[in-house]
């Protein structure tokens, strides 16, 4: 399957046709999500409702990742500025050549991109934000255990 590398896109998403031909397993998300089309309407097929878990594979490069699936999509899949921005490929303009030359130490592992941030640098900024969370509680557990001694 071919995806549509699209620097104007804002997401990554997949054609709720194309999920349904392939068997996509559809994972319903908690709350929809509006969607513009290039020229600021909003989508005739509706908002997001679901996500599917794909396997991205080029030259090499692996990845499991998180794709909305939206109606009224003429290409199958469309991978936008998140997935560009986090694995910042090189296109050659020219002949259409796009090499995986800056990926991230992350590539292999599950990425999972964040509405209206980008991917791996934000996920790793929340993950870090709820570690230290989690040592300030297991200090302030730690030092009520102590005056209670």
């Amino acid at each position: 399957m071919e995806a549509l590398l699209d620097s104007g896109a804002t997401g990554l998403v997949m054609s709720s046709e194309f999920a349904r031909k392939q068997g996509f397993k559809l994972k319903k998300l908690e709350r929809l999500m509006q969607v513009r089309n290039v020229d600021g309407s909003f989508n005739k097929e509706g908002p997001i409702e679901n996500t599917v878990e794909v396997n991205v594979y080029y030259k090499g490069h692996m990845e499991r990742t998180e794709i909305d699936v939206i109606g009224g999509q003429k290409w199958s899949v469309i991978l936008g500025m998140p997935w560009l921005a986090c694995h910042n490929p090189e296109i050659n303009w020219k002949t259409g050549e796009v090499k995986m030359m800056w990926c991230l130490e992350e590539c292999g592992k599950q990425w999972r991109p964040v509405q209206g941030k980008l991917g791996w640098k934000k996920q790793k900024e929340e993950e870090a934000r709820e570690e230290v969370e989690k040592k300030r509680e297991e200090k302030e557990k730690k030092e009520k255990q102590k005056k209670w001694k």
